[in-house]
């Protein structure tokens, strides 16, 4: 195939800007957002190899850290893609073998350019209990998929429109279905309301969800709101309350439940469930609590790779504090016997099955199941789910 090594420099100045600019202060797909619209010039090609470019870039992790960007670049799109025009023009040997298998580069890398993969993913000795590290950091050069739960009224009715459209996609069970990465749902209004975008790991997680009609629960951490919309949808006749920390972000929630056709929660409170929130409390009891704590979101990092480059010791520390301090608060407002669902989208066992341990130690909970959701095996996100009962 015939290069047109102008336009693969423009590409490469282009995501060199991009990457100079950067200042990991806010997530790439936003900055990139506003890269693009201050640079109105760039056509829809220019667009999508920065962002491409840009994504392979911080997949690499901190290995081959001692190679200057052109290099790194370079590896990054022989990890990730099975064809690059950019390799052809700078490194014709990877180009050479870019359809091997991914086991196979990274062998290649290891042997040739000192490639490190264990430097691809921070503290990769803290791994969940169930991880298979091999695996789980080799998924990172694969993006995942886009997943979207089906209201369960409305299953047969989408999937009829997908085929009448020929939209690829594939059932996955339950209300999941799989679409390939960058899909445009935008673009066939006439869907709206009938699904909501949520990774398949975290569909998952319902299985850990089991309530009575006439029952009062809890969405503790409830952030946009998908959690607590799949479990009214699985659940209507349950009472929900949903909480988090700020207004705006409980205006989000209630403008996602007005899409989607479902009458918002009736009790919403604004709470910040790292210090006492007994004065705003009084009379409240629940029959089960979804505690989906404020987490790393390693498991995630195979959507969201520039979260790599920033993690250290000190964010693990702050979050393993702040998840503790919120189980301490939240505890104490569950029934006796009731169960409380506490979750992760991260890989690590400081969040995961250390937190268990707490649980069960200073609170007196007893372990029903818990799990590893393993979506690098899925091309989703890796997440992790428990379900407890108090005791006393």
């Amino acid at each position: 195939m015939q290069v047109n090594e102008r336009r693969v420099a423009q590409h490469f100045r282009n995501f060199s800007r991009a990457l100079e600019g950067y200042s990991f202060n806010e997530p790439l797909s936003r900055y990139l957002t506003k890269f693009f619209k201050s640079n109105r010039q760039m056509g829809s090609s220019d667009r999508k190899m920065t962002s491409r470019f840009m994504y392979n870039y911080f997949r690499l992790g901190k290995t081959l850290s001692g190679y200057g960007v052109p290099e790194r670049l370079a590896f990054a799109e022989f990890l990730c893609e099975q064809e690059s025009s950019f390799l052809q023009v700078h490194h014709t040997a990877l180009h050479e073998n870019i359809m091997m298998p991914l086991d196979e580069k990274v062998e290649y890398l290891t042997t040739r350019y000192g490639f490190v993969l264990k430097e691809v993913f921070p503290f990769p000795e803290q791994l969940s209990e169930g991880v298979d590290r091999q695996h789980f950091l080799l998924s990172h050069f694969v993006q995942p998929d886009l997943f979207i739960r089906v209201k369960r009224s409305q299953l047969e009715v989408v999937r009829q429109f997908f085929d009448r459209e020929g939209i690829p996609y594939e059932f996955v069970g339950g209300q999941a279905l799989r679409l390939p990465n960058g899909f445009r749902l935008q673009d066939y209004p006439q869907l709206k309301g009938m699904f909501e975008v949520q990774d398949l790991s975290s569909q998952h997680t319902i299985h850990y969800m089991d309530a009575q009609r006439g029952e009062m629960w809890w969405d503790a951490c409830a952030a946009s709101g998908g959690k607590a919309l799949m479990f009214l949808d699985k659940y209507p006749d349950v009472e929900l309350m949903v909480s988090d920390i700020r207004l705006s972000i409980l205006r989000n929630l209630n403008e996602r439940f007005e899409v989607a056709r479902v009458p918002a929660p009736r009790k919403q409170k604004i709470l910040d469930l790292s210090s006492d929130i007994s004065s705003l409390m009084r009379g409240e009891s629940f029959d089960g609590i979804i505690l989906d704590v404020p987490c790393s979101g390693s498991g995630t990092w195979g959507r969201t790779p520039e979260m790599i480059q920033q993690f250290s010791k000190d964010k693990m520390l702050h979050f393993k504090t702040l998840q503790r301090s919120i189980v301490d608060n939240v505890v104490s407002y569950l029934k006796v016997g009731k169960p409380l669902v506490y979750m992760t989208c991260s890989a690590y066992r400081e969040e995961n099955e250390d937190m268990i341990k707490h649980l069960v130690d200073k609170h007196s909970f007893r372990l029903e199941k818990m799990e590893i959701i393993k979506g690098y095996t899925q091309r989703a996100d890796t997440m992790f789910a428990a379900r407890l009962v108090r005791e006393r």
